[in-house]
C-alpha cells in the first residue's frame, strides 16, 4: 500500500538524496517528505533529465557536483550541505517512507535514546512486492556520521547507540525492467573496476565480526567457492523467501545471479585485455554547430 503522505508536524530531520537522471523518481520521493521532513537536499551529479528542475519546483535545496564514488560523494554531502536539523537521513530518489515508519522515527528521535536508527526496506521488482527485506542504517545525529571512502556499496558508519524502528522503506528500484537491466550492468562494471583495482572495502572482512563484516567477508571470498551460482540462487529464492513472490520471485533470484556473473566476467576481461572498461557516450547530445542539421 502506498503511503498516504499526510502528517501535520514536521520532524527534525533533514533529508539527503543523490542523484543522476532521476526525472522517473523525483517527483514522488519529494512529495514522499513533504510536510515530515525539516528540510530536504540534493546532491545531483549533473543530470541530464528534469531532475533537478522537478527538485527545485519542490523547494529542494540543489547542488551539483561531478560523481567521483559513492563515499565521496556522500561525505561531500554530509561535510559541506547546510544542514540544519538535528538529525540527517540518507534517502535514494527511488525509496519512499510508509506512514508507519514516519510515526516510528518522529517516536524514537523524540525519545533521545539513541544516536542512530536503522529501517526496514523492502524490496519490489517488476512493480511487485518482494517478500525479502533489509536492515539498514539510514538516520544519524547530523555531524556524527561518514560513509566509507568505496566506490560502490558505500555504508554509513556512525558511533553509539543504534536503535531499529518500526514501518517500512519500500525500494521501487527501477521503473521497468529495461531500466533495471541497465543500472545493473553499469554497477557491476564498477564494481569489477574496484575488484581489479584492489579497492578497499567498505569494512574489514570478518566472519565472526558484524552483519556488515560478515558481508565483506562473503564478498572477498565469493568468486572462489564452488557451485556459486547455485548457492547463491537457492539463498535468494529460498533462504531470502522470494519463492513466495512466484514467478517474479524467481525472474529477481536468476538475474540477482547473473549481476554477479558479470561482474567476475568483466574483472576477467579487465585482466584478459590489461586495461580498463572503455567509457562510452550513452543518449543524444547537443547539435553540433559545425554541421548541417536536418
Amino acid at each position: 500500500m502506498m503511503p498516504t503522505d499526510n502528517h501535520s508536524a514536521k520532524v527534525p530531520v533533514a533529508v539527503v538524496m543523490l542523484s543522476l537522471n532521476e526525472a522517473h523518481n523525483m517527483d514522488a520521493v519529494c512529495c514522499n517528505v513533504a510536510g515530515w521532513a525539516q528540510e530536504v537536499f540534493l546532491v545531483d551529479s549533473r543530470s541530464a533529465d528534469d531532475t533537478v528542475d522537478i527538485a527545485l519546483r519542490h523547494g529542494v535545496h540543489v547542488v551539483q557536483r561531478p560523481f567521483r564514488g559513492f563515499g565521496d560523494q556522500w561525505n561531500f554531502a554530509l561535510e559541506q550541505l547546510p544542514i540544519t536539523a538535528p538529525w540527517t537521513m540518507k534517502l535514494d530518489p527511488d525509496e519512499r517512507l510508509d506512514d508507519a515508519l514516519k510515526i516510528a522515527i518522529a517516536k524514537a528521535i523524540g525519545s533521545g535514546t539513541c544516536d542512530g536508527l536503522e529501517v526496514t526496506r523492502r524490496l519490489w521488482f517488476m512493480g511487485r512486492p518482494l517478500p525479502v527485506r533489509q536492515r539498514l542504517l539510514r538516520l544519524w545525529r547530523t555531524g556524527t556520521c561518514r560513509f566509507s571512502d568505496v566506490t560502490v556499496n558505500e555504508h554509513p558508519i556512525v558511533s553509539g547507540r543504534i536503535s531499529p524502528v518500526t514501518g517500512e522503506l519500500e525500494h521501487y528500484d527501477s521503473p521497468d525492467l529495461a531500466h533495471w537491466l541497465d543500472k545493473q550492468n553499469r554497477y557491476s562494471s564498477a564494481e569489477a573496476i574496484a575488484m581489479a583495482s584492489a579497492s578497499p572495502l567498505a569494512e574489514q572482512a570478518r566472519w565472526r565480526g558484524t552483519p556488515l563484516q560478515r558481508r565483506m567477508w562473503l564478498k572477498k571470498y565469493f568468486y572462489r567457492v564452488p557451485c556459486r551460482y547455485w548457492l547463491l540462487f537457492l539463498y535468494h529464492y529460498l533462504a531470502l523467501g522470494a519463492w513466495r513472490a512466484g514467478r517474479v520471485g524467481l525472474a529477481w533470484s536468476r538475474l540477482r545471479c547473473e549481476v554477479y556473473r558479470m561482474t567476475e566476467y568483466k574483472v576477467r576481461e579487465i585482466f584478459l585485455r590489461g586495461r580498463l572498461p572503455v567509457q562510452c557516450a550513452h543518449g543524444v547530445g547537443d547539435a553540433d554547430p559545425r554541421v548541417a542539421q536536418y
